[in-house]
């Protein structure tokens, strides 16, 4: 059963094609609806790909929810139209669309021209300026070669709209990001933080995007999960543990080397990047310095990961910095999660369209003293002179007074309503300045929002995974998964169809499984064949159970590790202890 292992092939030559074809053929994702036809932007994850997906996101839950301290929530895909109208969906949620006036194609401006020009990040450019490099270089339709020099390149909105209930319904879309569903409830999610600044809420779930020309399999869908954290904090108090994170090394490309004609990419610490400035906001270092390693630790080459910083143009207008982790397939980059500084847009927004608080009270350390300035207008006086505006009028004093309280210094005071400027008497108003003893403020808090694409990681682990080699002499195609989030962490043969070995491998099999391991068992074919089986799906080890396994005195079983091949012999009764061990990190196949 001995292997011999020969020359490897290096894992950047892998192309996407075979990757797609792999993961078809041995159940990690393919288009839905093949039967159909097939629709695009939609993909099923098979049975590999779904036990993938999971385990990445239990990686990332137990890293981000439990490791943080965090909360988690699990809110609906479909919410109400003023949802998106508080947050800004309804109105800037668009991609740049071109039709093809020969083949009526549709088609994303923006990646025509990143496709094939000099322009990487064509999406952050007016429209205007696309449509003049479209007419520049003569770019042309895809899908028919029509010139599109000289087509409107349009703003499409890319959200999925519902109805909400039978008849005269309500309108809702399907959520274009999981965020919302979070910041809707923060009401009650404050309660549960028992109103305690820094607390975070995490939710893992579907997203929705009616994607323009959807691509790249997995990497560009209509349909996607992410796995998002919203981290609620006092801007004036709270600051993160830069500490535990100031000795990451991370490969940063900010703005600044992007704009540079000559720019590059920077090696540093998180700690010297906040330091020089290159990393601008404390909490988004943090969670760039705690995301690095994590993405290490679930497979992803770190040779070939960065954080690129949001060009001005390209960043939402809510967000202070914003930069995104991304990885390079196939010689591009794609971006993996974003992180940004979303200050209290979000809240303030939810407050102001809905009918609920979305502050905290925060409370002093001891009562404060304060001076407010107050009115207290005579509506005798008002309500003949203003009629129906009276309380309108009410109104621009209160706010008057508490941002100008000079301006009740003369005779009379200034207000502008509805265009018109009026001169109140000072005396009419009732202003007045009292002393008041408080014991805390309302305060909105800001959002750090660390936003993760679960099927781009999926991808990016798999097509840095992929490898080539060959043993004793046949090519062998594996997947170098790390333990953590292989679909399958151990393989049982029996070596031969026998019912004592069979017997055997059926019991190893359940204590396996009781010992809580994700077993696959096989007796199909020549135990090579097996072995390829396992190595292509990304299987970290193989328990074949031979006739020494029956007829020694000491029942032992060979355990075959994937990526060297090397087989080592372990004693039955020590098997589950000792996989259970190496897939913990706690014990290396090496030391056995």
């Amino acid at each position: 059963m001995s292997e011999q292992q020969h020359a490897t092939t290096d894992d950047t030559d892998v192309t996407s094609e075979k990757l797609v074809e792999l993961a078809k053929r041995r159940g990690y994702f393919f288009q839905s609806s093949g039967a159909y036809g097939g629709v695009g932007g939609f993909y099923t994850f098979g049975p590999q790909g779904a036990a993938l997906k999971g385990n990445v996101e239990d990686a990332w839950r137990d890293r981000f929810a439990v490791a943080e301290g965090n909360m988690e929530i699990d809110a609906p895909t479909i919410m109400p139209e003023p949802v998106f109208e508080a947050s800004g969906h309804l109105e800037g949620f668009d991609d740049m669309l071109v039709e093809c006036s020969e083949c009526g194609a549709s088609h994303r401006a923006d990646h025509i021209v990143e496709d094939n020009t000099e322009y990487e990040d064509a999406e952050s450019l007016p429209i205007p300026e696309v449509e003049e490099i479209v007419a520049e270089y003569e770019l042309v339709c895809p899908a028919c070669g029509a010139g599109l020099a000289g087509q409107a390149v349009e703003t499409f909105n890319l959200m999925f709209g519902t109805n909400i209930g039978p008849g005269d319904s309500d309108p809702g879309y399907l959520r274009p990001e999981t965020a919302q569903g979070i910041f809707v409830e923060f009401p009650r999610l404050k309660e549960y933080a028992r109103n305690q600044l820094p607390f975070g809420v995490t939710q893992i779930g579907r997203a929705y995007r009616n994607e323009i020309s959807p691509r790249r399999s997995i990497i560009r869908t209509r349909e996607f999960t992410q796995a998002e954290l919203e981290y609620f904090v006092d801007p004036e108090d709270d600051e993160p543990d830069l500490e535990a994170v100031a000795d990451v090394a991370v490969t940063l490309y900010p703005a600044s080397e992007q704009n540079a004609e000559d720019g590059s990419e920077i090696e540093t610490t998180i700690g010297e990047a906040v330091e020089e400035g290159i990393i601008g906001d404390e909490w988004v270092a943090y969670f760039l310095g705690v995301a690095k390693p994590w993405y290490e630790s679930v497979g992803v080459d770190m040779d070939r990961f960065r954080f690129r910083q949001h060009l001005s143009g390209e960043r939402a207008h809510y967000a202070a910095d914003c930069w995104d982790a991304e990885s390079e397939v196939d010689g591009n980059w794609i971006e993996m999660a974003g992180f940004a500084y979303r200050g209290d847009y979000d809240l303030s927004k939810h407050e102001e369209y809905s009918d609920d608080r979305f502050t905290i009270f925060k409370q002093y350390d001891e009562p404060k003293t304060v001076e407010r300035a107050t009115v207290d207008p005579d509506m005798s006086y008002l309500g003949p002179e203003f009629g129906g505006a009276a309380q309108d009028v009410v109104d621009e004093l209160e706010a008057l007074a508490a941002r100008d309280r000079e301006a009740f210094e003369g005779d009379t005071v200034e207000i502008d309503l509805e265009g018109e400027t009026h001169e109140i008497p000072v005396e009419k108003t009732g202003f007045s300045v009292d002393e008041e003893t408080i014991a805390g403020e309302h305060i909105t808090p800001h959002v750090v929002e660390p936003s993760f694409g679960v099927d781009r990681l999926v991808y990016t682990v798999l097509h840095h995974a992929y490898r080539e080699d060959e043993v004793d002499g046949e090519e062998r195609t594996y997947l170098e998964l790390e333990p953590e989030v292989a679909p399958t962490f151990v393989g049982v043969f029996p070596l031969q169809n026998d019912d004592d070995l069979e017997a055997v491998a059926d019991e190893i099999v359940a204590d396996l499984r009781a010992a809580g391991l994700s077993v696959t068992y096989d007796d199909s074919g020549n135990i090579g064949r097996r072995y390829r089986r396992q190595d292509e799906v990304g299987t970290p080890f193989c328990v074949t159970v031979d006739y020494e396994t029956v007829e020694d005195e000491e029942t032992t079983v060979t355990v075959r590790e994937r990526d060297t091949t090397d087989q080592k012999r372990i004693a039955v009764d020590e098997l589950a202890e000792t996989l259970s061990a190496i897939r913990d990190g706690d014990l290396a196949f090496e030391e056995l």
